[in-house]
């Protein structure tokens, strides 16, 4: 091989080291001064705060639901409804409504779909029973579920849980109740949680 073609060889390689450096706490996610306890037993929680009219969070739906097929299985994803505004609580209850009738999973895109390409009006229960029900869901259960006390507690400890991960805009994401990703774009959100996963594993080697 010629000079010239080592050279480039290994420029190619640092360039392909660069660009898969590894994160940098501060810069690519953040470590909560006080961290939260987690509710996945031995597996490492993944949360992701958000609310479906966050047209952020709509573009990482794609790269997140990807990802969650083919993540690690010792790696638990929960969503958390964000209500920043009163506004959003009727959505962030419709999220945990379709989640107790084991419904969220497969309505979860639809209603990003719904929102933010078919632009459609989802406003207050009326409007949202009538859509889950054009998409199967049993409008009764889904009613009872909605204005449940059940669903209630579930809002009020989101509510609290954006309250103790200081979280300040979405979509943000939490690893094991200790590192924050946010304001990434969605590609790099998901390969920094990977690296992030990494090493909230290699931290609980240590215990």
């Amino acid at each position: 091989m010629s000079f010239f073609r080592q050279l480039i060889a290994v420029l190619a390689l640092l360039c392909a080291g660069f660009a898969q450096a590894d994160v940098v706490a501060g810069k690519d996610y953040k470590i909560l001064s006080l961290p939260q306890p987690t509710s996945s037993g031995s597996k490492i929680e993944v949360l992701e705060f958000f609310f479906y009219e966050c047209p952020h969070c709509e573009h990482l739906y794609g790269p997140l639901s990807a990802w969650e097929k083919k993540k690690p299985k010792d790696v638990n994803l929960q969503f958390v409804p964000v209500i920043f505004r009163e506004t959003s609580e009727p959505m962030a209850r419709t999220y945990y409504a379709l989640e107790s009738l084991g419904q969220s999973k497969r309505l979860h895109g639809e209603i990003f779909k719904a929102l933010h390409v078919d632009h459609k009006e989802l406003i207050g229960e009326e409007m949202i029973s009538k859509f889950v029900g054009e998409h199967g869901v049993d409008r009764a259960k889904f009613d009872a579920a909605y204005n449940s006390f059940a669903v209630g507690n579930k809002i009020n400890q989101s509510n609290q849980m954006v309250i103790n991960y200081r979280i300040s805009g979405t979509p943000t994401i939490a690893v094991d109740g200790k590192y924050i990703i946010s304001e990434l774009q969605p590609e790099e959100t998901v390969r920094v949680l990977d690296e992030v996963i990494k090493i909230a594993r290699k931290e609980r080697s240590k215990h």
